[in-house]
């Protein structure tokens, strides 16, 4: 088979990955909106920042990407202050989801062959349009994110005493 077929099987495999994405994106969002309260939902997004952006030291550590390990650490170590700050800050959350979404991306793009400001071996190998996956997803619950933050905000607001 020719490279066309490749690149068409890769277009599908893109296509399935932004659907998936998409699709997690809206499960989680459902999930949270039922069993959390609006401060749950929020610290949950900022720890979980935190969670997606350490499967990047997994992918070091994995696939013994020795020349990674000083540019990812640093990545998750921004991506977890964003998560921590997102905690109680919903635009961090806007910011650090969409942020982490075009890193993932920019390794989907190395991987591919294009080093997107990165020298061959600065970033990890991902697993195949992991990148596309992930950066879908980010971006999806940015904006519920947006479309949330005063609700949020307000749930951090304290309750009005009675009788005092």
């Amino acid at each position: 088979m020719g490279h066309g077929y490749k690149m068409l099987g890769f277009a599908v495999i893109i296509v399935l990955y932004v659907v998936v994405g998409v699709m997690a994106a809206l499960g989680t969002i459902w999930i949270n909106r039922k069993f959390l309260t609006g401060k749950q939902e929020q610290i949950f997004y900022g720890i979980f920042m935190i969670g997606m952006a350490a499967f990047y030291l997994a992918f070091t550590a994995y696939f013994e990407a020795d020349t990674a390990w000083r540019v990812e650490t640093l990545a998750v170590a921004v991506f977890a202050t964003m998560g921590l700050l997102g905690v109680r800050l919903p635009v961090a959350l806007i910011i650090g989801y969409p942020l982490h979404g075009l890193w993932d991306f920019v390794h989907e793009l190395q991987a591919h062959g294009v080093h997107a400001g990165f020298e061959a071996g600065q970033l990890t190998a991902i697993p195949l349009a992991y990148g596309f996956f992930c950066a879908a997803y980010d971006f999806s619950v940015a904006v519920y994110f947006y479309m949330r933050r005063d609700e949020w905000n307000a749930a951090w607001k304290a309750a009005p005493q009675r009788g005092r």
